[in-house]
């Protein structure tokens, strides 16, 4: 079977020519079938261009002509311009084409004509659609990898019908993103509306409703350059949300280093926006803790739950158990799977609890961050999905959570700090959790953390006037 390929621009004569010469084949012989790409003029150059230097070929007008391998596999053969398909078609077909001028440019009036139409037809059903702007930085990241097949999914977002997916990353290669753009449309996920890629800052976080920032992995020391760097585009970031995005938008800061400073930067700039949409996630250290009380009480890491993170998810924070609950505990009183017990009563180890548990966590913290991993990923990830759903309102009322937000006043910190605190959603909106015990030692503890959040915030705005 021969399959030809015939492309060119949309108002171009010789492409028209090319065209009606393959539609005069393709009824005469059975085995003869072409495929027509118009491209618009403004767009031929651009096209060409990547289509030749995928193909290794050099073409450098319109038409362009080539024959698909069918049975045998690979790139198309090219066979080059009109003056090249009428030879082809003269040698092998025995039929050449005798259109006159005034024909050819009106048959390439109506392709250009058709061609505008198509384009207007596509971009008001498009118009028609109202998707959900997520965009995700850092997208070349693994946690992107990980996240976009269950970010996109009915169960995180039960009430959109579609959603348009924002690709940045400012440090990552254009090829490597339009890479990651064919994976993700290659899902076919059920919401999937399209996929942008943007690799600079030109029109970052437009129309955004929903901003992912990921993990800053290579920023590891407040006195690097790298931390000036990363100081300076978050408050940039927040300019770019404060004159771009939705005034509903909701942010979400992750990662390993400088979580809450992040943050924070954010909201210096972005002042119109309600501050309760700029969280930051303490997930995975809630998560560890589950892990290593789970291991000293022999259960499974689900059948510990409340464990409560202050502090500095980043840098300094404490594990609190005061609420942590633990199910399905083989001690002395058993009930059914619904019957829980207060952890504190039976891990009656004060010492563990206080140095022990506080050590391991704080030592699995700085082992992932020093090292970038699948594993690190995946729990990044993961937190990020459970926060989003507890966004989207799906998740219990008296479920809790450790979170990165803005603490105006309470607890006698300072203003403008981002720590995390125990919170619980309602209807989509978090509220912090005031039926905890804050005394006097976890109240000196919150004092410290609050300290050094302030000694990062003072060191960036230092490097920044200098």
């Amino acid at each position: 079977m021969a399959k030809f390929v015939i492309a060119g621009k949309s108002d171009c004569p010789h492409y028209a020519k090319a065209e009606l010469l393959a539609d005069q084949l393709q009824q005469c012989l059975p085995n003869f079938t072409v495929h027509k790409i118009t491209v618009l003029p403004d767009q031929w150059k651009e096209w060409l261009e990547d289509t030749c230097k995928r193909n290794c070929w050099k073409h450098d007008e319109s038409p362009l002509v080539w024959r698909e391998l069918v049975y045998q596999g690979g790139k198309g053969m090219l066979l080059g311009g009109l003056s090249d398909f009428l030879e082809h078609c003269q040698d092998y077909y025995k039929v050449t084409s005798d259109m006159l001028t005034d024909m050819m440019l009106s048959v390439a009036a109506e392709n250009h004509e058709t061609k505008m139409s198509l384009i207007a037809e596509e971009q008001h059903r498009v118009s028609l659609i109202k998707p959900l702007h997520i965009w995700i930085s850092s997208a070349l990241s693994q946690t992107c990898h990980l996240l976009i097949p269950n970010l996109l999914s009915a169960e995180m977002f039960p009430h959109v019908s579609a959603v348009c997916l924002h690709l940045l990353d400012l440090e990552g290669d254009r090829e490597e993103l339009q890479e990651l753009k064919m994976q993700t449309e290659d899902l076919a996920l059920p919401l999937l509306h399209q996929v942008k890629i943007h690799t600079d800052l030109e029109e970052a976080f437009k129309g955004a409703e929903i901003i992912l920032l990921l993990g800053e992995s290579d920023v590891d020391d407040a006195e690097s350059e790298k931390f000036k760097e990363m100081s300076d585009r978050y408050r940039e970031y927040g300019q770019l949300i404060e004159t771009w995005a939705n005034k509903e938008v909701k942010v979400i800061v992750s990662g390993d280093s400088f979580v809450n400073l992040r943050c924070s930067l954010l909201l210096e700039k972005a002042c119109s926006i309600d501050s309760s949409q700029f969280v930051a996630v303490a997930t995975q250290l809630e998560n560890k803790a589950r892990s290593v009380i789970a291991e000293k009480l022999k259960v499974k890491s689900k059948d510990v739950t409340d464990v409560l993170v202050w502090g500095n998810i980043s840098g300094s924070f404490y594990i609190d158990l005061q609420r942590a609950k633990v199910f399905n505990h083989a001690g002395a009183i058993r009930g059914p799977a619904f019957f829980s017990q207060p952890v504190l009563k039976i891990l009656q180890e004060r010492k563990w609890v206080e140095t022990d548990l506080q050590d391991l966590v704080r030592r699995h913290r700085t082992a992932v961050a020093s090292k970038t991993c699948r594993a690190a990923a995946m729990g990044d990830a993961n937190g990020i999905l459970s926060i989003l759903k507890a966004l989207n309102g799906n998740c219990r009322a008296d479920e809790v959570f450790s979170l990165g937000v803005l603490c105006p006043g309470f607890y006698g910190l300072p203003e403008g700090i981002v720590l995390s605190v125990p919170v619980t959603f309602r209807d989509g909106k978090w509220s912090m959790l005031f039926d905890v015990t804050v005394g006097d030692e976890l109240k000196k503890k919150l004092q410290i953390f609050a300290s050094e959040l302030t000694q990062e915030k003072d060191l960036g705005a230092e490097k920044k006037d200098n």
